[in-house]
């Protein structure tokens, strides 16, 4: 029986994001045990590695970054690196289900900052759908309760700078390959954090580690290959929702690898930032625009 477009990009979109949630979880089995710079540092080389062959294979050094393109990579490529230091910090001091919850915010707070920076239409609906799902938010990090912490709030950083990597992308031409711009990236990521890390105490990489280390390479760049491939099937307005399988995979994974479970308000309002973020990508389907999963994976 053939399988439709839809059907493969839905897949497609699940794998990713049980591929971006595995990594997640490698990464926070390291914490504590190595310094997060030394971390992103060998994984981003590692994964810089198998990155460069994809852009390679899919031709991404014959093309080149428009001159009127270079200001906006280079200002998603600074919100990346920042946004990677505070989700993964923000990683290793939570569970894993309540980061990746606050995570999927992102739609919300992306579709607001586009009408308010870019002059994209706003319609009340939408506006309603945004507050709700703060609301949601606001569950998942409640300030002022016995469980909130800073890193809570590192959470929502990282959010903020993954909506300015994803508006800069949003200005991109066409002309750009994309998978030039997620080289770029990488290994812009690899040197930063290369440099970073000579002011800390390297911590020494056992056997363990260095399996990990391998597995959260290879898990990443599963991540980001399932990110492209599901672009190039199906309708967006289809195999969008399913990015928030990701919380599933979270809480199925902060489970079983650390024995964490959250708290009722916490799934409560996971699932309100859900709904209201699927709301959103329909809102911008029927209305033509585009959706923030139009300009590649998740920040990891």
């Amino acid at each position: 029986m053939a399988i439709s477009d839809n059907l493969k990009g839905a897949l497609l979109m699940m794998a990713s994001m049980a591929a971006f949630t595995i990594n997640d979880m490698f990464m926070k089995m390291m914490t504590g045990q190595v310094p997060v710079v030394q971390l992103i540092f060998l994984r981003g080389a590692l994964t810089t590695t198998a990155v460069s062959l994809l852009a390679w294979r899919m031709g991404a050094f014959s093309g080149r970054i428009a001159p009127r393109d270079r200001v906006f990579v280079a200002l998603r490529t600074g919100a990346e690196i920042c946004a990677t230091y505070f989700f993964l910090t923000a990683l290793s001091h939570m569970p894993l289900a309540n980061i990746t919850a606050i995570l999927q915010a992102l739609p919300l707070v992306l579709a607001l900052a586009a009408a308010l920076f870019l002059g994209e239409g706003f319609g009340w609906k939408r506006l309603v759908a945004i507050v709700i799902g703060f609301i949601g938010v606001m569950l998942i990090v409640r300030p002022g309760a016995e469980g909130f912490t800073i890193y809570s709030i590192y959470g929502l950083i990282a959010v903020c700078f993954v909506t300015v990597r994803d508006l800069s992308t949003r200005r991109l031409s066409r002309e750009t390959p994309s998978m030039l711009v997620t080289w770029v990236t990488t290994v812009a990521i690899t040197l930063v954090y290369g440099v970073v890390s000579t002011g800390v105490d390297w911590a020494p990489i056992s056997g363990r580690e260095a399996l990990l280390l391998t597995l959260t390479s290879g898990s990443i760049f599963c991540g980001y290959l399932f990110s492209i491939m599901v672009m190039r099937v199906g309708e967006i307005s289809f195999t969008a929702p399913f990015r928030y399988t990701g919380l599933l995979w979270a809480l199925a994974l902060g489970w079983f690898a650390f024995g964490e479970w959250p708290a009722p308000l916490t799934l409560l309002g996971a699932g309100i930032v859900a709904a209201s973020g699927v709301f959103t990508i329909y809102r911008e389907a029927r209305t033509g625009r585009r959706t923030p999963l139009q300009y590649g994976p998740r920040i990891r």
